[in-house]
């Protein structure tokens, strides 16, 4: 049996596509290994979203080749976004890759890894054609998260004209996933032991357009809402002109949908996002967020800014700065802008210098930070009710956990110091279980607090086991 090892880089929609082709791979007799030094085949899921990203990437791929040269692997696979952009300049500067697969392509990952591909092949394959692939509930996947949470791509590519975004190039035009492929799917990953669902997708809100369906994504969770074994579903990544009055009354009725919005709105002021081909300003996006927090009570939202933009000013960072104390957001994530050759923005005047968009970002974080901290401070001596992730990296004698406001890897976390009642780790509860804790502690993003209670888990053998069982092993370290 040959063994394959997986490096995943980028986001949770990359993620899912490596999930995918572990998955046909395991299908078809592959052994999936964690240790790169087993492995007979290296596959390097790539990102090319911004400069940094694609140094990460490079520096991936010259890792493993290294197995390749001294080690046990015999083939090397080059796979993602940065195929997209750079197919013919992996495959002439990196000799050891035996093929390359675009993000349109990886419903042949068997096919390299049996050398049935090799990187001639692949120009017919992608040429400058734009990727059309879209996975489905049928198709085979191997989690690479916790098995008690999982992503569901729901959409691909995206028709927006931003002019600093180069995925459109690099995963083709918008397309959606079949309403009742999407239902089945969550149920199969449910019914296997998953807790959370995130949906993720470049645009969740814009989902069913292109099939006829008004507010899709609002139809979407009123069915996955209805699936009694998960404890919460969220989305990611929406649109906030495309923020209806349907999906946030949606989002308020139904318990199991978390109480969370990811909005990156990019920036705030008029000119700046005019240049970025985003519309709307800071007063429109503050009407936004009061009508969302108005109608669903408790909301947690998070955003991401990019600062350092072509034209930006003083007065637009200004701008910016005074709009984040406005918004008081949960969670923010703020980008350095990367000048990308395939990008509109890439032919704006006016670039600004890489200190000064240091400066920028750190004094925008600073800000964020003091805004979190303040926030999560109010929370010491409530009892809140957070899913279980499991004992900490750093120790063993603490446990993580989420709230419903948190996802998954990108917010912040609770650490829970003891178990009230729990004398004998075999006691414990499963990953994935809810449990409610006291607050005792603040820190700028994370809480620390006790569990006094927790759900009962359901017994293993009540669970039907209709997808491979996740492993959080899966991808190399």
């Amino acid at each position: 049996m040959k063994k394959v090892g997986f490096v995943s880089l980028g986001c949770p929609k990359n993620l899912v596509d490596s999930e995918v082709m572990m998955g046909i791979l395991a299908r078809a007799g592959y052994e999936l290994t964690p240790r790169a030094g087993e492995a007979d085949v290296l596959v390097v899921n790539t990102c090319s979203f911004i400069e940094p990203a694609q140094k990460e990437s490079v520096d991936s791929i010259l890792e493993m080749a290294e197995y390749k040269k001294f080690g046990r692997a015999q083939k090397l696979i080059v796979a993602g976004c940065m195929v997209e952009r750079f197919r013919n300049d992996i495959r002439e500067q990196i000799p050891e890759v035996d093929a390359v697969i675009g993000t349109g392509e990886i419903e042949r990952i068997l096919q390299a890894c049996e050398g049935e591909l090799r990187p001639d092949d692949s120009e017919k394959i992608g040429g400058a054609e734009l990727p059309t692939y879209l996975y489905h509930d049928a198709t085979p996947r191997i989690l690479a998260t916790p098995r008690h949470t999982a992503y569901i791509k729901i959409n691909e590519g995206c028709d927006h004209p931003c002019s600093f975004c180069v995925i459109p190039q690099l995963r083709g035009k918008f397309r959606s996933r079949r309403f009742e492929s999407v239902i089945r799917e969550a149920e199969n990953l449910a019914a296997a032991g998953a807790r959370e669902i995130s949906l993720i997708g470049q645009d969740t809100t814009f989902y069913g357009e292109d099939l006829g369906l008004h507010d899709g994504l609002a139809a979407l969770l009123e069915r996955l809402a209805q699936i009694e074994d998960l404890h919460w579903v969220r989305f990611l990544y929406c649109y906030p002109n495309r923020i209806t009055p349907r999906l946030l009354d949606t989002i308020a009725a139904h318990p199991r949908l978390a109480k969370y919005l990811d909005v990156p709105l990019q920036h705030a002021s008029r000119s700046v996002l005019a240049r970025m081909k985003r519309g709307a300003n800071g007063d429109a996006f503050l009407r936004m967020l009061e009508k969302a927090r108005r109608a669903i009570p408790g909301v947690a939202i998070r955003t991401s800014f990019i600062v350092g933009f072509p034209g930006e000013t003083e007065n637009d960072f200004r701008e910016l700065c005074d709009f984040v104390r406005a918004a008081e957001f949960d969670w923010m994530g703020v980008f350095a802008y990367s000048d990308q050759d395939i990008s509109k923005s890439f032919a704006l005047e006016n670039k600004v210098d890489a200190k000064t968009i240091a400066h920028r970002r750190e004094t925008l974080m600073s800000l964020q930070k003091k805004i979190s901290a303040r926030k999560l401070k109010n929370k010491i001596g409530q009892r809140l009710q957070v899913m279980l992730e499991g004992p900490s990296q750093d120790t063993d004698l603490i446990w993580e956990a989420r709230l419903e406001g948190m996802a998954p890897e990108i917010d912040g976390k609770v650490y829970i110091t003891d178990f009230a009642g729990v004398n004998d780790a075999a006691d414990l509860p499963l990953p994935g279980t809810l449990a409610t804790v006291e607050i005792t502690e603040a820190k700028h993003y994370d809480l620390i607090g006790r569990a006094i209670e927790f759900e009962a888990p359901k017994p293993e053998s009540s669970r039907r086991q209709t997808l491979a069982p996740a492993s959080p092993f899966a991808i190399l370290a």
